[in-house]
């Protein structure tokens, strides 16, 4: 069976980041953060709690060449700091996102093909960046139409397709299905699609609208654990949101019910 896992960032705001993260592994699930660089490595690494994934890039893109530069070598910065907190998983995105989500640099419109070119090349040297220190990096997909619009190969059929043509084993899809529930729908479908390719590093949920919790909006969750059961899933699934009404202690409860077979 699949792993729980909870973002750090989302609940549990009050405190600081390591208690934080003792909170979400006392309560028996890994733990996720993005920007390391926010925080203090020491203290996260000194709780008892199994980390799963983190941001795996500072500044850059995938689609210039001084931002592809600039992406492989805070990516580096970032495999260290995976490897202070024993963390197996590197998240990417379209292009650097800034405080408020938005694309450091926004497209208009479609990708072009030179646009695909270079984000297969620099995905490329990523994946061999991820396999030559033993971690893998992810490529998720997110949506444009609420939370991140602007940003480069958004939805989960273009973030499956980069994964696909890079074809390597250090880069893999962070599936995120409150992104795709916005910009595609159809979930169950694409997790088999992802899955039967063998290209899923990870699984995020929310729920929509709002991202909050599983159990408070319109997926149907349950029926998304049977498919991954039903599939043999035996990675990570990590809930990304909100807890709803700032209750932490009850998002986490119904995080793992919605999971629970």
């Amino acid at each position: 069976m699949y792993t729980l896992a909870v973002c750090a960032e989302m609940v549990f705001r009050n405190l600081p980041i390591d208690e934080r993260a003792r909170r979400i592994h006392a309560a028996g699930f890994q733990v996720e953060i993005w920007d390391w660089t926010r925080h203090d490595l020491d203290a996260l690494a000194r709780t008892p709690a199994e980390f799963s994934s983190m941001t795996g890039y500072i500044r850059g893109n995938l689609t210039d060449e001084d931002g592809a530069a600039e992406l492989l070598r805070t990516a580096e910065e970032s495999v260290k700091a995976a490897e202070h907190l024993g963390c197996p998983r590197l998240n990417l995105h379209g292009t650097g996102l800034d405080g408020e989500g938005l694309p450091v640099v926004p497209v208009t419109g479609e990708a072009t093909p030179v646009m695909w070119s270079a984000a297969r090349r620099t995905l490329t040297r990523l994946a061999e960046l991820g396999e030559s220190a033993g971690v893998t990096f992810t490529l998720e997909n997110l949506n444009t139409a609420v939370d991140h619009p602007g940003v480069p190969f958004a939805t989960a059929a273009d973030t499956l397709a980069l994964v696909a043509a890079v074809d390597h084993p250090g880069l893999r899809m962070n599936l995120d299905l409150y992104h795709a529930q916005i910009g595609e729908g159809n979930l169950i479908e694409l997790v088999r699609r992802a899955h039967g390719l063998g290209l899923i590093g990870e699984i995020q949920v929310a729920d929509v609208p709002g991202r909050q919790e599983p159990g408070t909006g319109e997926i149907n969750y349950p029926a998304v654990a049977r498919a991954l059961a039903d599939l043999g899933y035996d990675g990570t699934v990590a809930m990304e949101a909100w807890a709803s009404d700032d209750d932490s202690e009850r998002a986490l409860e119904r995080f793992r019910s919605a999971f629970t077979l």
